[in-house]
């Protein structure tokens, strides 16, 4: 059930590619040395048993890291176990589970899909004490927890998976040497990075960059910063109400998520170009202002893929950083993330699949991955140093020190409204609407399905 608002998605499986493509074959062996000792799973003897697993990574180097853990746990449990990739998954699962050849383990990347395949029988859940394990040992443990949890057939919650692989979307991304500059500090609280933005234009400069320009998919850049902004004004069980529909897209909370991104947004001098320029934009081009001489902005809310469109010969850490776009101190909600990720599950119950997924509980099959680059994981006995490099670090580090994690709420919603009212809607806001008419013309959508 991949809507097309998956393109942020596809960016970020971009980025993953592109980071990939210089790891070479020494890597993935220094990987397999570095990560292969930390076990916390007895995992059986499966000598023998061929079976299959099924995910959304294809392309060269990112199967290859993919298969260097699959090859890993061949090697510890005896198994036969294949690597299968597709840019059809979405699509291909449900005619194999339809048919009664699904293959043991399959890796989602959209929980809605899972969902619907659980509510129907073709999902096994996971054995008992999966959820505690889940609570001990991910960060933010409850939101995982929660984003695996599906009704079955009879209408019961039951825990069906657990992530793997995710990537992270609530960070700003700036120009160390302007900050120095210029004297400003990287804000610790929204109240600070309010406050910074308010001082970069008193001192005659821009603060932000934004472009929402996606091609047919204008509009997702700025759903993102709705949700990392609801994620930030209120509970996660708001946030997740509002995601099904249960809180109505025309209710306060979303009207006051919306409106303070239009603070960023539409407030005088703050945004390069002017209010009028964020929609015609492509967010592809709009960080370009953060190293222009004099800078044209000096801030840049996006996911961690955008890297991959910042001039050639950019040294992360050095000539671009990034810091966790904050929460508000005075709602006291801790530090939530926004991200997406793979959801792996059992679609065809075997005891290689139940191994599978099991040996995927032990930091070694996190590790393997993280010393390769394009992976970041909320597990919390995966060493840090396993990480291909610092910048990667850093966005495992704040993943580990996020209390909540919301996955996007727009690849969530009905694809009639994650990928297209809410991006339409947030046009419209750009373009002059209210918050209130925004709001409401995505619920009479909802209403109308």
């Amino acid at each position: 059930m991949r809507s097309v608002a998956s393109s942020c998605v596809q960016w970020e499986d971009y980025m993953h590619k592109t980071l990939l493509a210089g790891i070479s074959a020494a890597a993935f062996a220094l990987a397999l040395t570095s990560a292969g000792t930390a076990q916390d799973v007895e995992l059986p003897d499966l000598a023998g048993e061929s079976f299959t697993v099924f995910g959304p990574w294809v392309g060269g180097v990112e199967i290859e890291s993919f298969q260097a853990v699959v090859d890993d746990f061949n090697e510890k449990t005896g198994a036969n176990a294949e690597y299968v990739g597709s840019d059809s998954l979405e699509q291909q699962i449900v005619i194999d589970a339809q048919a009664g050849s699904a293959p043991e383990v399959t890796f989602f990347p959209q929980p809605g899909l899972a969902a619907n395949m659980a509510q129907q029988g073709f999902l096994t859940p996971l054995p008992e004490g999966s959820e505690e394990w889940v609570l001990e040992n991910y960060a933010a443990g409850q939101s995982w927890v929660d984003l695996g949890t599906y009704a079955n057939e009879s209408g019961e919650d039951e825990l069906y998976g657990f992530f793997y692989n995710v990537n992270l979307k609530s960070l700003v991304w700036y120009v160390p040497d302007n900050f120095a500059d210029a004297g400003y500090e990287v804000p610790e609280t929204m109240e600070d990075l309010i406050a910074l933005s308010e001082q970069i234009v008193a001192d005659g400069g821009t603060p932000w960059c934004i472009g929402i320009g996606s091609d047919a998919a204008t509009g997702w850049p700025a759903t993102d910063w709705v949700e990392d902004i609801m994620l930030r004004l209120h509970e996660p069980s708001v946030y997740d109400r509002w995601v099904s529909n249960d809180l109505a897209f025309d209710s306060p909370e979303v009207i006051e998520a919306i409106d303070t991104f239009g603070t960023f947004v539409k407030s005088e001098g703050w945004v390069a170009g002017g209010t009028q320029a964020v929609g015609t934009t492509d967010f592809r081009d709009s960080p370009a202002g953060l190293f222009q001489v004099p800078p044209q902005c000096y801030l840049h809310r996006q996911a961690s893929f955008v890297s991959s469109f910042f001039p050639d010969g950019t040294e992360l850490g050095t000539d671009a950083d990034f810091f966790y776009f904050p929460a508000f101190a005075e709602k006291d909600l801790g530090n939530p993330v926004l991200g997406g990720g793979t959801l792996a599950a059992i679609t065809n119950d075997t005891p290689g699949a139940r191994a599978f997924m099991d040996y995927l509980k032990t930091p070694a099959a996190h590790e393997i991955w993280m010393a390769t680059a394009g992976f970041l994981t909320p597990h919390l006995g995966a060493d840090l140093a396993a990480y291909a490099d610092d910048t990667l670090r850093a966005q495992g580090e704040i993943l580990l020190g996020a209390d909540a994690f919301g996955f996007d709420a727009s690849d969530l919603m009905p694809g009639a409204i994650g990928a297209g009212a809410f991006w339409t809607g947030m046009v419209d806001f750009v373009g002059g609407a209210s918050a209130e008419e925004v709001a409401a013309d995505i619920q009479a959508a909802w209403d109308n399905l």
